[in-house]
């Protein structure tokens, strides 16, 4: 079985796949601090709960956007599971084309939702990712990938407003019943969750006038699913795609 590994700044997914068939999937608070010790344990536990022995598992594929735990992750698949996993990153095969400045500047995670957009979609496609930061990435007609837009996550967002207006109360980031808030409470939780999807729904439309293609825009990301009804650009969310295209991405390397 393939264990696939993403690794975000806020937050991780894993996924146990049995050839395309995904078997269990999980999400987890991504900690920087974790030793390989501690990341081995927890998915040693985090299998054994899906009914999955470690010996089970035979190849793992990681994308990470955290520097500091990419050599505890290598060391995690070597002893836990006596793999030696796969890092998503310059060099790997990916069958995309990529026509940024610098290719090496791309986010892992950025690349690999981009494959599995396209294998799902085909291209044009574009991809929206809600994360610590939200990302939009452009794939062109060709297949290739353009670039994107990188702009602070609705969580970064509510934090600095928080922290630099003392009289305002925390809220929680969903759809408010209305605009007009009626309240302070109601009128910061409305310019967040509103304001943050009248900025994502601009920037599409921006990229694709830019693109100047009928492109399709999935979602994915922890806060995808809590913005779908509000965002009218969006053909689909997709909570497993990044999974998907490290399973992908595997297939395109393995031996």
């Amino acid at each position: 079985m393939l264990l696939a590994v993403d690794t975000g700044n806020s937050h991780s997914v894993i996924g146990l796949f049995d050839g395309p068939e995904r078997r269990a999937h999980w999400r987890i608070a991504t900690r920087k601090e974790m030793t390989s010790d501690e990341l081995g344990v927890l998915l040693l536990a985090l299998l054994r709960g899906a009914g999955i022995a470690a010996g089970d598992v035979d190849a793992m594929i990681v994308s990470s956007v955290v520097p500091d735990l990419t050599s505890d992750l290598d060391r995690t698949g070597r002893r836990y599971f006596d793999v030696e996993p796969l890092f998503v990153g310059p060099g790997i095969k990916t069958g995309l084309p990529i026509l940024y400045d610098n290719p090496r500047e791309v986010g892992a995670d950025r690349i690999v939702n981009a494959v599995a957009a396209i294998e799902r979609f085909g291209s044009p496609v574009i991809v929206l990712d809600f994360g610590t930061a939200t990302t939009i990435d452009v794939v062109n007609a060709a297949g290739e990938y353009l670039g994107g837009v990188i702009t602070p996550g609705i969580g970064v967002s509510a934090e600095a407003l928080f922290q630099r207006a003392a009289r305002l109360s925390r809220v929680d980031v969903r759809r408010p019943q209305r605009v007009i808030g009626r309240n302070t409470a109601e009128s910061v939780q409305s310019g967040l969750f509103f304001g943050y999807a009248s900025m994502v729904e601009g920037l599409v439309a921006r990229v694709r006038e830019e693109l100047a293609e009928d492109a399709p825009v999935v979602a994915t990301g922890g806060l995808a699913e809590v913005f779908q009804d509000a965002l009218s650009c969006l053909h689909a969310v997709d909570q497993g795609l990044t999974l998907e295209g490290l399973r992908l991405i595997w297939d395109k390397n393995r031996k």
